[in-house]
């Protein structure tokens, strides 16, 4: 069993809330949001919420080290955390230092002192006193360099399974929304990777909309109930992803704008699949949708379970 996962039995409510809390206050550590910007300390608190078994802290390390944020580079380690955040443990597998050790409770940053194994971690750095990270990139620079594009596709990739998705549809959705853009924001206000607009981050409890691992987490859930409502149906899910199943459900089919029209037609050209497995059991099905002939429905196919 991996050392994050070694949690004293019976205290799996407590530690969720615990590496809730833990994540709250990396994230404001991490983003100087109400604290002073250290990225160190955001790194001890993930790693500490990790071990407790909470797949936002493993995601949010992975990034750390896949933009070297505060910790040097390491696409290795990356992968490893972006994996077992998805639920996989096996094929490569390099767990940062503080993720090997036995699992023990971290006293209070501003209290008590820290254990020894990570008190050099929290040494001030220079990246710790550099400026702000910028999210969008300069304008004579390409919004995201190759790298870093194979390293964003590697993280759907491994996202999209947890959500039983297909990674090539959602890397089509991402390459038409934001061209692999983290800081991408369109004139109606639609924001980051997938282009969330404020009230579907609300719907899917995103957070920060401008957090990769967060704004991947709620464009795939939109696109995976998507598929759910419409049964399937790729060319419905997207047009109800660009003008919302509202309007989808009252034109009962891609909505004549031109902008859904050019929409669906270009990620179709990346993804020419008709049909996608879905999960019936996650929503009902379109109202309209369900009314139709049996022979004119979309097969209704269940998402394999593994």
């Amino acid at each position: 069993m991996p050392a994050f996962a070694q949690v004293p039995a019976g205290t799996e409510t407590a530690s969720a809330q615990r590496a809730r809390e833990l994540v709250d206050l990396a994230t404001h550590h991490e983003e100087a949001a109400g604290a002073a910007r250290s990225y160190a300390k955001a790194y001890v608190l993930y790693c500490e919420a990790a071990r407790l078994g909470d797949p936002d802290a493993l995601l949010r390390m992975g990034w750390m080290h896949a933009q070297g944020r505060g910790r040097p580079r390491d696409d290795a380690i990356a992968e490893t955390l972006f994996r077992r955040a998805a639920g996989v443990v096996a094929g490569h597998d390099k767990l940062p230092e503080c993720l090997r050790t036995p699992y023990q409770p971290l006293a209070q940053l501003d209290a008590e002192p820290l254990p020894a194994d990570l008190a050099s971690d929290l040494a001030p750095t220079p990246t710790d006193r550099a400026q702000p990270v910028r999210l969008r990139p300069a304008r004579s620079q390409p919004a995201t360099p190759g790298g870093n594009r194979r390293q964003l596709e590697r993280i759907v990739t491994v996202m999209a399974r947890e959500f039983r998705l297909d990674p090539r549809l959602v890397l089509a959705v991402i390459h038409v929304e934001s061209n692999f853009d983290p800081a991408a924001r369109s004139p109606k206000n639609a924001q980051g990777l997938m282009q969330l607009l404020p009230e579907t981050a609300e719907r899917f409890a995103v957070r920060n909309v401008l957090d990769p691992a967060e704004n991947l987490r709620g464009g795939m859930s939109y696109l995976r109930w998507l598929l759910s409502y419409f049964r399937g149906d790729v060319a419905l899910a997207l047009a109800g992803y660009n003008a919302g199943e509202g309007a989808v459900d009252r034109h009962r089919g891609v909505p004549p704008y031109a902008e859904t029209l050019a929409y669906v037609q270009r990620i179709r050209a990346l993804y020419p699949h008709d049909r996608h497995p879905f999960d019936a059991g996650l929503t009902a099905a379109s109202g309209w949708l369900s009314r139709l002939p049996r022979a004119a429905q979309p097969a209704a196919r269940r998402v394999a379970s593994d």
